[in-house]
């Protein structure tokens, strides 16, 4: 069963950021606040694979959602670990490119919590072989993206540094993102979708 745990704050000032290998492309970073309480998390706790989640928002207020090839009729929004140094920012718009090829995109909500998930037994042992740790879990921190492209740009080969994961993409409701979620992950995606609600409203202006 998995285990989680979540909590949001508001996020800092706007800056700006360009992708080495896309110079014509920059994303805003712009976390606007939003409320929600309960127990936080400063630091992903022991035992836990630091690793961020990347919600990516269209104009029509749906989701970005694939389907992994490793696991049949699993849907999973963007995510990865993080790496030894990294800043969880920046690490969420290097696997957003590195697994879909979209650059064209802007950060308009963070939770800069860490929210925590559990392997189930047969998952974990799988993972202990293939990173060579063992993990109980991942904490991840959450970044809502707004995308800025054309359908066009999203490519599952991602930008060729990474073998791919997904076989499918589609544009999926919020509810729909959360039902065709492996089960380990259906808490963690009711629970961070529902702090991200406030954007999916057509009332929002981005």
């Amino acid at each position: 069963m998995a285990s989680y745990r979540f909590a949001y704050s508001a996020g800092s000032a706007c800056t700006t950021f360009r992708f080495p290998k896309y110079p014509s492309r920059y994303l805003k970073f712009s976390p606007l606040p939003l409320s929600f309480a309960s127990a936080t998390m400063e630091a992903p706790p022991e035992g836990y694979r630091r690793n961020v989640g990347i919600c990516l928002m269209n104009n029509d207020k749906k989701i970005f959602a694939a389907s992994r090839l490793d696991i049949p009729n699993a849907w999973q929004m963007p995510q990865g670990g993080i790496d030894e140094g990294e800043d969880p920012r920046n690490a969420a718009i290097r696997e957003l490119r590195e697994e879909t090829g979209v650059s064209s995109a802007e950060v308009i909500a963070e939770a800069p919590f860490w929210l925590t998930y559990d392997f189930p037994p047969e998952v974990r042992e799988k993972l202990n072989i293939q990173w060579g740790s063992d993990w109980k879990g991942q904490a991840q921190k959450w970044f809502l993206f707004k995308f800025t492209g054309k359908d066009q740009e999203i490519n599952l080969l991602g930008d060729g540094t990474e073998k791919a994961e997904f076989g499918e993409w589609s544009w999926i409701s919020p509810e729909q993102v959360t039902e065709l979620a492996v089960d380990f992950k259906k808490p963690v995606y009711k629970e961070v979708l529902g702090v991200f609600a406030p954007y999916f409203q057509s009332s929002y202006l981005c």
